[in-house]
């Protein structure tokens, strides 16, 4: 049997509430079992994955560091909602880790072909 393509969808900045490490648990987790992965970025979920954040500053744990090890549970489908980036002003050079621009259409396109999407 084939293996579902599961997406998960992060949608809130980073320490506004615990779903961003939620998310990154999640992923770590689905990992160890199924290869057909894709983790989305979009509105203010790609604050996420802004570079040099100081959680410390509000009495928050850094949990940016796991986002490096997303390459060794060979999770490559890591999408960023384009326009999303453009809307805060902000660029992929800011972000750190590397990850594949999606216009809103094919953004829809890849959500559209997933079996499963765990929103947070």
């Amino acid at each position: 049997m084939p293996e579902k393509k599961v997406a998960l969808v992060n949608r809130k900045a980073s320490y506004g509430s615990t779903d961003g490490r939620e998310s990154l648990d999640a992923l770590l987790a689905l990992a160890t079992f199924n290869n057909s992965l894709s983790v989305f970025f979009i509105g203010d979920g790609i604050y996420q994955l802004i570079k040099n954040q100081l959680p410390r500053l509000i009495l928050q744990k850094n949990y940016q560091p796991v986002f490096k090890l997303l390459d060794l549970y060979d999770v490559k489908n890591i999408y960023v909602c384009e326009d999303s980036l453009k809307r805060r002003n902000i660029s992929e050079n800011d972000l750190i880790i590397k990850v594949a621009m999606l216009s809103n259409k094919e953004l829809k396109q890849h959500l559209a072909q997933q079996d499963q999407l765990l929103g947070f």
